[in-house]
């Protein structure tokens, strides 16, 4: 790379990470099903397309959300695996089994010429399975979510500079299919776990970690929306629109949540 496409790949790392660390501090202000609902919204992904848009143009983006698709139901099935053993296993082999689980499946899903279609019903039958499996830990809230500390807020710059870097350099290297695996790798899950699971016990962690399945599955129509409206709409109100179905759907579920409280 030259000095100046390193200094824009630098820029938009320190500005991604700036709105995730945000992002962050509100899920810890706002309790575990709150926090969930925020640590699902696109703060990791959204701002990974915009830099694929600005690299790549409309057609690469529409590719790219179709895998991003799939890559939505390994992601929930690492929230599973997680849950599977949070209670039983030290943070980091609990976080290495989560992981382990994702990677297979996402390596099995990967090998599939998925359409749309098929790629949005697998999404939304693999998360809602996982949220069934995950019911019985949504009943324990668990302590109150400690504030961050310094040491929390830069590791989570950190990972989340790592996926904007990741996503760029895999774009450029291996096309389209790749960044869309890698611009929904689990970093906020995989996050949260390193961060609370030590300081409020596995199950409480994998309690917040289930609520955000719900919340998950507002991915699926919005990466459906932006595979097919980015090429005809352009790529920036393709995302615009995507973003906007993440917001009305973790919106629709809060309100849901209220109204039965």
């Amino acid at each position: 790379m030259t000095a100046a496409a390193l200094l824009v790949l630098g820029t938009r790392m320190l500005v991604t990470a700036g709105v995730v660390v945000a992002a962050s501090a509100a899920v810890q202000r706002t309790g575990p099903f709150l926090g969930a609902m925020v640590a699902t919204l696109p703060v990791s992904a959204g701002p990974a397309y915009l830099f694929l848009a600005l690299d790549h143009g409309p057609a690469f983006v529409a590719r790219s959300a179709l895998t991003s698709l799939v890559s939505v139901g390994a992601t929930s099935i690492f929230v599973a695996c997680h849950a599977a053993v949070a209670g039983r296993l030290p943070m980091p082999l609990a976080l290495l089994t989560a992981l382990a689980g994702w990677v297979a499946s996402l390596a099995a899903l990967s090998q599939v010429d998925w359409t749309l279609g098929g790629a949005f019903a697998a999404t939304v039958a693999i998360t809602l399975a996982c949220i069934g499996l995950t019911r019985p830990l949504r009943r324990h809230v668990g302590p109150p979510l400690p504030p961050a500390t310094r040491w929390e807020t830069a590791f989570r710059a950190v990972t989340v500079m790592a996926v904007v870097l990741g996503v760029t350099l895999v774009g450029q290297a291996l096309g389209p299919e790749a960044a869309g695996y890698a611009a929904l790798m689990p970093v906020v899950f995989s996050s949260l776990v390193v961060l609370l699971q030590p300081r409020i016990g596995g199950r409480a962690t994998a309690g917040i970690m289930s609520h955000g399945l719900a919340g998950m599955l507002g991915y699926a129509p919005a990466l459906a929306l932006l595979h097919l409206a980015a090429v005809p709409l352009g790529a920036g109100l393709a995302l615009v629109l995507a973003l906007a179905v993440c917001l009305a759907w973790n919106g629709a579920l809060i309100l849901v949540r209220r109204r039965d409280a």
